[in-house]
């Protein structure tokens, strides 16, 4: 049997690293109802009804709370989410994402 040669190199280095992560800020505003921000914390971010209404009552006192922390698009996909299900509502509620 003849050998047979490969011109395949095989990758030894490879940098893989985690996604950077984003932090999500919901904040508080005088027109958004309390229940509409537990609605958007327990269907937009899956939170408990416990911890949703312990995350609108933490904004409400201090004026934004961290709701969540995801991938980059993630991050962007659950704001976009929120505010357009409050602007479906007519409620000027603001949500950011920014870099843990």
């Amino acid at each position: 049997m003849a050998e047979t040669s490969s011109n395949i190199k095989e990758r030894q280095n490879t940098n893989i690293s985690e996604p950077r992560r984003f932090k999500v800020i919901i904040y508080n505003d005088d027109f958004t109802t309390m229940d509409f921000v537990v609605k958007v914390l327990r269907e937009v971010f899956f939170k408990q009804p416990a911890e949703a209404e312990t995350l609108m009552m933490a904004v409400h006192k201090s004026g934004q709370a961290i709701v969540g922390i995801y991938t980059y698009d993630i991050a962007k996909s659950k704001v976009r989410k929120a505010v357009n299900m409050a602007r479906a509502e007519n409620y000027p509620l603001r949500l950011t994402y920014q870099p843990e």
